[in-house]
């Protein structure tokens, strides 16, 4: 079992930054593929950015050149650098683990922190 609890999230005006931290407990944390999904109100949850175990990141077209995931297996944790943020990046924020590199490569995520708002002001 994982435990992942995402901080981080909060009101900034647009072409701020953020940067969101997501910390794991449980299994080990080195052989999760990791992931940040967002959810804006009344729209579906989409997938934002990826790690993979070996350190390769993936990254949605809307984010991509303003979002930098990164991982740190000794601290067990996840980031997601925010620069550039837009009024469009509103939303609840979640941190993803995959159990199994077949679930990461699918974005089939087997754990779930609760989300942090994030709020961008124009």
């Amino acid at each position: 079992q994982v435990q992942l609890v995402e901080s981080g999230g909060g009101l900034v005006q647009a072409g701020d930054s953020l940067r969101l931290s997501c910390a794991a407990s449980g299994r080990v944390f080195g052989s999760l593929g990791m992931g940040w999904f967002r959810q804006a109100p009344g729209k579906q949850r989409e997938w934002v950015a990826g790690i993979h175990v070996v350190g390769s990141t993936s990254y949605a077209d809307s984010v991509k050149d303003r979002f930098t995931i990164s991982r740190d297996n000794a601290r067990k944790s996840v980031y997601l650098q925010m620069n550039s943020l837009k009024p469009e990046d509103t939303a609840v924020y979640y941190c993803a683990a995959a159990a199994t590199v077949n679930n990461y490569i699918m974005r089939r995520f087997d754990y779930w922190g609760q989300g942090t708002q994030v709020t961008v002001s124009s």
